[in-house]
């Protein structure tokens, strides 16, 4: 059983991961052959969205990669069962996650009450 300490790590682990899978640059190379930039120019502004590619699991993981709440489940049960079945190796990418996460959110406070 995980105490309060461990679900803290996970959480921002998590958190990170999933960002890291779907807004970073450095992925980008995996979000490629799944997702492309369509743009939108209804309106006086151009408009940026994301759309999958393709049909079957190609759009399923364009999907996947996409949406937030959804690589959130699996980025979440990959950082659990690895915890819980691949300790201790697991626990120190578990915790750079971790911080690297607290470090985002610290990042985000701060440009936006503090500038």
């Amino acid at each position: 059983m995980l105490g309060g300490y461990e679900w803290i790590v996970l959480v921002l682990a998590s958190f990170r991961l999933t960002r890291l899978l779907i807004h970073d640059q450095i992925t980008g190379w995996l979000r490629k052959p799944f997702l492309e930039v369509k743009e939108d120019h209804t309106t006086d502004q151009p408009y940026y969205y994301i759309e999958p590619k393709g049909k079957g699991l190609r759009r399923w993981l364009g999907m996947l990669l996409s949406c937030y709440w959804c690589m959130g489940v699996w980025t979440t049960a990959f950082l659990y069962i690895s915890w819980i079945l691949l300790s201790p190796p697991s626990i120190y990418v578990i915790h750079i996650l971790a911080l690297a996460g607290a470090a985002a959110i610290l990042e985000a406070f701060f440009k936006r009450y503090m500038e």
